[in-house]
């Protein structure tokens, strides 16, 4: 059977400044949402709609390193890389389930 192929390429704007912390190794972990406008047309009513989707996306070692010092808040960014579905325990003790883009790759775009 032939492997499956975990690939994510998104284009948006940053919806806040990137948030950067140190595993107990010294490695950088960036965090960012990004966002994401989808436009169309409604079939029935033909109004032009338009959808913002967020996405969570964590970044690791220098690409994190590179995030934090030269990305803000609305920046548009190109990001590549794969889904990836993690379970952590909230304050609470209850199981919880976050799925985040673990970025690969990373263009700063625009001004």
């Amino acid at each position: 059977m032939a492997r499956g192929i975990n690939k994510v390429i998104i284009v948006g704007n940053l919806g806040g400044d990137p948030e950067t912390r140190y595993m107990p190794s010294g490695a950088a972990v960036t965090n960012l949402t990004v966002a994401t406008n989808e436009s169309w047309k409604d079939k029935q009513t033909g109004e032009q709609k338009e959808r913002t989707e967020w996405h969570k996306v964590a970044m690791f070692n220098r690409l994190a390193e590179i995030a934090a010092e030269y990305l803000r808040k609305g920046s548009q960014v190109y990001i590549e890389g794969k889904l990836r579905t993690r379970k952590w325990q909230d304050q609470n003790g209850n199981d919880r389930w976050t799925t985040e883009i673990i970025a690969d790759e990373m263009q700063m775009l625009g001004g």
